[in-house]
């Protein structure tokens, strides 16, 4: 697909609506005269005139245009033509409208502040075109992140913790991840590196006094490590950092096939508070389709063996769109969690990441509308069994441009995720693929570390990510 631009810079939100209706595309941009072609072709091009701005957008045969005497919405009235034109001609109606962002609930909050939570609430729905529903999920969700975002201050910071491994990779995954057949190897020297990140770390974090406000382990699947090492671990990073303001802590215990009781009774002696036990379905067939190895039965075991350990904040995570799950699995599989009655449920939609089997495979996916639909039946269901909504996200590609969300229980909603996806305080990560997010005291500003991806670089050149440490320190020392 060719997305052309002519003489307006708004290329990046007019490829991501474009990316909307065609997400498993290729889209091609090219600037004014640029040479090329394709059977789809869209064209977007704004001049000035002595009245103000004329706005064309073309798809095809069919043109449609409008004026105005404002700048500053150009890129919305582009993005409105675009919308409507794509709209008809694929017979799907995204219903977040033009909105393409990863966060519309900090839009939403950040809309109320400058006009009011009315304003706000009618600029969703008459200028960026989403739906009264979406609307409403974004304005609840909001109001619940600024809740907790209060708790957040200049000194505060939050602990990531990368485990980059899994026993297998999911058909949809697009993580950097290593299966344990091809990298069981790298495990033992991984674990002495990142204990020794971890000291380093809360070295700083100490000289510039710092407060732990969360530590979350992702992946990956942090249970592939196993118990010896999960104990190594989370002695060494009580051993080091400050956990006594630590509101949070979370391990993933993501897969069934990866967690034991001797791994549940390691997580359970230290601090550790909350953990995930991520089903992504409750259908045997479904899970085969998306390459897992454990079965329904084993994750309802994990389930069980936890709550009887005394886990008593626990979250599952469900995916609308997976391969092979019909409307009624994927309804049968809410309606499953729901009767196990963890403290979160995360529901996802699913995205079709451009490295990932689902689509370099060519697996069929289901459409947006059913993946909407699925969204819909969750919704409702988790309202009516006492969940809110408390977190949201959203990514490129995700089936119908839909959003990911964050149910709980009134008072378990999980912090970290408000913490690192609002950007309202420094996230410190360790580990390979983990990102540090340096935020500004007093200020919005935010500078990014980055560790190697894979990890066996992140091993072999470890003396490399101890000198971008140093950057931490002289970032708060401005």
């Amino acid at each position: 697909m060719i997305l052309r631009v002519v003489n307006h810079k708004f290329h990046y939100e007019m490829e991501n609506l474009c990316r909307v209706f065609y997400p498993c595309e290729s889209i091609r941009v090219l600037h004014d005269d640029e040479e090329g072609e394709d059977s789809l072709c869209v064209v977007t091009s704004l001049s000035e005139t002595d009245k103000g701005y004329d706005i064309k957008v073309s798809f095809g045969d069919e043109m449609r245009e409008c004026s105005t005497t404002d700048y500053d919405d150009c890129e919305r009235r582009m993005a409105v033509l675009l919308f409507g034109m794509l709209c008809d001609f694929t017979g799907y109606t995204p219903k977040w409208g033009i909105l393409t962002g990863v966060r519309p609930s900090k839009l939403m909050n950040t809309l109320i502040s400058q006009m009011g939570e009315e304003k706000a609430v009618e600029y969703f729905t008459q200028k960026l075109l989403v739906t009264p529903q979406k609307t409403y999920l974004a304005l609840s969700v909001a109001k619940a992140e600024e809740k907790i975002m209060g708790l957040s201050d200049e000194k505060s910071f939050s602990l990531y913790v990368s485990i980059p491994f899994c026993p297998t990779r999911c058909n949809y995954c697009s993580f950097v991840s290593h299966s344990i057949a091809q990298a069981k190897k790298l495990l033992p020297e991984y674990v002495e590196k990142l204990c020794e990140e971890i000291r380093v770390t809360a070295e700083i974090a100490g000289s510039l006094g710092l407060r732990l406000e969360s530590v979350y382990w992702g992946g990956g699947t942090p249970t592939t490590l196993s118990a010896e090492q999960l104990e190594r671990v989370c002695s060494e990073i009580e051993a080091n950092f400050d956990l006594s303001f630590c509101r949070e802590y979370t391990i993933e215990a993501g897969r069934a096939d990866t967690v034991t009781p001797e791994k549940l009774d390691v997580i359970k002696r230290h601090a550790v508070t909350r953990i995930s036990v991520n089903p992504q379905t409750f259908n045997d067939d479904v899970l085969v389709s998306i390459g897992r190895k454990h079965t329904v039965s084993d994750v309802i075991d994990v389930y069980t063996t936890a709550r009887e350990k005394g886990f008593d904040n626990v979250n599952m995570d469900l995916i609308a769109g997976l391969t092979d799950d019909s409307y009624e699995s994927f309804c049968r599989s809410v309606d499953k969690a729901v009767e196990l009655m963890p403290e979160n449920i995360t529901l996802h939609t699913l995205a079709l990441k451009r490295s990932s089997a689902i689509v370099t495979g060519g697996i069929d996916v289901e459409s947006g509308e059913t993946a909407n639909k699925m969204l819909g039946y969750a919704s409702e269901k988790f309202y009516s069994h006492g969940y809110v909504p408390y977190y949201m996200y959203r990514q490129s590609r995700s089936l119908g441009n839909l959003e990911n969300v964050g149910w709980c229980k009134p008072g378990y909603e999980c912090l970290y995720n408000i913490f690192m996806m609002e950007e309202c305080h420094t996230i410190l990560g360790v580990g390979a693929g983990a990102v540090i997010k340096l935020k500004e005291p007093y200020g919005r500003n935010i500078e990014r570390i980055f560790n190697y991806k894979y990890p066996y670089e992140y091993i072999s050149r470890f003396d490399t990510i101890l000198e971008r440490k140093q950057q931490i320190s002289e970032f708060y020392a401005r």
